[in-house]
């Protein structure tokens, strides 16, 4: 079985070279297992960084979006272009380490690679701000949706490719994560969960989870979302 780890990425130059390293280890005795990073929309020097990059590593490929309209779209880009039995993403900016993305695919290797599992990381040493809110936030979607679902946004996440079929209209946002936890649920695909690092972010800033303020802005966000996507799941 063969599987592509999707990364994408925001003016990620500066953290780009240490991801592909990592990998680069991690990946030297694999033949089975690309990365493809999916360029979404910087205006650094992302796009020429990974120019040269695919042509020096043979598991690396990468794609670009003009306009970055966030998250989920550069997912959902890279998961479109994947041509391999098994799909991972996980966050470009090092706060998902390569090691867990590599462990989740051998713990797929270990379960004998069946189509319905979903395995998923759930994050461990984050600030005690952070993980209030994910704990408060996985109490309201438990209820809201009548299914257990906690550390929604925690990455990597891995499923068969056969899963994209049920991605009829994905968010573009952070909310992807939310909508294919729910999907998982709703096809009844098993859930494997494993605990993952979370280290501080080394380059660059985040466009988002900055300040209490912004944290709260995004929980609405978030919620607001969670409202629509119960509206849809009724008529799937």
């Amino acid at each position: 079985m063969n599987f592509t780890i999707i990364a994408p990425c925001f003016n990620e130059a500066e953290s780009i070279p240490d991801l592909v390293e990592q990998f680069s280890d991690l990946l030297k005795d694999r033949t089975n297992v690309k990365l493809l990073i999916v360029d979404n929309g910087s205006s650094d020097k992302t796009s020429e960084l990974l120019d040269r990059l695919t042509k020096e590593e043979s598991f690396l490929e990468s794609i670009r979006i003009d306009k970055n309209i966030g998250y989920g779209n550069g997912v959902v880009a890279g998961l479109k272009a994947a041509e391999s039995d098994f799909i991972v993403w996980m966050y470009g900016d090092l706060q998902s380490r390569p090691i867990d993305t590599l462990k989740a695919i051998e713990i797929m290797e270990e379960e004998g690679c069946p189509r319905d599992l979903y395995i998923k990381g759930a994050r461990n040493g984050r600030p005690l701000i952070d993980h209030f809110i994910t704990f408060v936030m996985s109490i309201v979607e438990t209820i809201y949706f009548g299914k257990l679902l906690y550390d929604i946004n925690s990455s990597p996440s891995l499923v068969h490719s056969d899963f994209l079929k049920y991605l009829d209209n994905p968010p573009d946002d952070h909310s992807l994560d939310l909508y294919a936890y729910c999907l998982a649920k709703k096809y009844n695909y098993r859930m494997k969960r494993f605990r993952v690092e979370y280290p501080p972010r080394i380059y660059g800033e985040t466009t988002w989870n900055y300040g209490f303020k912004a944290k709260f802005a995004m929980t609405m966000k978030f919620l607001k979302y969670s409202i629509k996507l119960k509206k849809e799941m009724k008529n799937m």
